[in-house]
């Protein structure tokens, strides 16, 4: 069986939960509490294995709570279930340890699901989470990758660059990033005007030594 603690300030949501959890096959309710001092002092003297954990809370709200619980019981998971799904609630949860994230439509089965996945040493997160994940890292990237081009150079002005250090032509670079050798050109003269190059030599030895 896998011991559940129940964290909400609101009774009505807690004791839902509650019931809900006694649904669910594998699953033991161990206790519930109504903020995280209330959720520490259970567990000082009630084992668990994953605790659901509200955000918003007063004494200690879910964040607070979740660092506190990881440093003084590094085996029991965390999986928040919240109403708020900002980037900012994500990250903070995230930081302090939790191990999955799930807004409060989630139904029994998803639930269910994330109690066993970080029982069991996975992560977890609600759909909205998930997207909201891969868009920040994507968004990270791209800045990541802007902010180390050389010279004002833009992300498709040093795809051409370096396709011409690879000694692509005009028309085979066009193909490559299925655009018209038109733009190509454009590409190409703002690029060498950037970097102060003159010819293709000259950009391909600039290509070399920028890594591009």
């Amino acid at each position: 069986m896998i011991r559940v603690v129940v964290v909400d300030d609101q009774q009505v949501m807690r004791e839902g939960l509650v019931a809900l959890l006694g649904l669910i096959d594998g699953v033991e309710v161990a206790g519930s509490a109504g903020d995280g001092r209330q959720a520490l002092d259970l567990l000082g003297h009630t084992a668990a294995d994953v605790v659901l954990m509200d955000l918003r809370m007063p004494v200690l709200d879910g964040v607070a709570a979740t660092r506190l619980l990881k440093r003084d019981h590094p085996d029991v998971a965390v999986v928040v279930l919240t109403t708020y799904a900002d980037d900012a609630s994500i990250a903070d949860a995230l930081r302090a340890g939790a191990r999955g994230y799930l807004t409060k439509d989630a139904g029994r089965a998803e639930i269910g699901a994330a109690i066993r996945s970080a029982a069991n040493g996975q992560a977890i997160f609600a759909a909205e989470v998930s997207d909201r994940l891969v868009a920040a890292l994507e968004a990270r990237t791209v800045t990541r990758a802007k902010a180390e081009l050389p010279d004002g150079l833009t992300t498709r002005e040093a795809e051409v660059l370096g396709l011409i250090a690879r000694g692509l032509s005009n028309p085979e670079i066009a193909a490559e990033l299925y655009i018209g050798e038109a733009t190509v050109k454009s590409h190409i003269n703002h690029a060498f005007a950037k970097i102060g190059v003159r010819n293709r030599a000259e950009a391909v030895r600039y290509g070399l030594e920028k890594g591009l």
